[in-house]
């Protein structure tokens, strides 16, 4: 059987929702599954808060996190230490996979994210690197602000339960210590900041599709979307 050609895929594929919604596992795999590039753009961000962290810039700074982030190199490149980790994340050419990954990050990333002059600088970035095509980026402003034009946008959405749950045993495989209702207490916290930011704030462009994970596995999630690409492969050949 012929292999249709990738002409007829949608060549940019969104990926948007909350914190612990799944993206980051369900865009690798989907983008793994269609050999296409994948970008999880929070990391860009948490490169940033982390960066401002090490550096002593205060997080309420928003010229001088401005500042950093204009001037940051931030690169993400096929992993290197087999520890668990998907990839490799260079901070001006320096491993910090799992710094940004740290509760200092998690706790200040959402504030750091706010700033526009921090989002303008990664969004020229982010952008960039779509442009080449064949690319599931996944983040909270995609479908509406970095990629409006996205061929396929997807949100994915799951109560802060669940998502909890979630996050809570990520953090653990880390060693990292936290408790349900705090790992709640946080995703809520950032919740409110990621959806009531004056720029780009979190929520689904008006034709993203919605899934709901609640109650779905990784592979059920994945089947979903690669079955919603394979659709509009249909759509768009005919």
């Amino acid at each position: 059987m012929k292999k249709e050609s990738c002409e007829t895929k949608p060549s940019t594929i969104a990926i948007d929702g909350p914190a612990a919604s799944g993206k980051s596992t369900v865009g690798a795999i989907v983008a793994d599954r269609l050999a296409y590039v994948w970008l999880d753009t929070g990391i860009m961000y948490r490169a940033v808060a982390c960066e401002a962290l090490e550096t002593g810039v205060s997080i309420d700074d928003e010229k001088a996190v401005t500042q950093l982030a204009e001037n940051l190199d931030v690169d993400v490149l096929p992993a290197t230490v087999n520890d668990g980790r998907q990839f490799d994340v260079l901070i001006n050419n320096k491993d910090r996979t799992w710094e940004i990954r740290s509760n200092e990050v998690n706790g200040s990333v959402s504030e750091v994210s706010v700033y526009p002059g921090v989002r303008v600088a990664m969004t020229e970035l982010q952008r960039k690197i779509a442009s080449k095509g064949d690319i599931v980026v996944l983040g909270r402003d995609i479908g509406t602000v970095v990629l409006p034009n996205a061929d396929l946008k997807i949100y994915l959405d799951a109560s802060i339960e669940v998502r909890a749950q979630r996050r809570l045993l990520e953090e653990l495989a880390r060693a990292n210590q936290l408790d349900l209702q705090k790992t709640i207490e946080m995703l809520r916290h950032r919740d409110v900041i990621d959806s009531s930011r004056e720029h780009a704030p979190l929520k689904a462009a008006d034709d993203a599709i919605l899934i709901n994970t609640d109650n779905l596995t990784i592979d059920e999630v994945v089947d979903k979307i690669l079955k919603i690409v394979q659709n509009w492969t249909k759509k768009e050949a005919n």
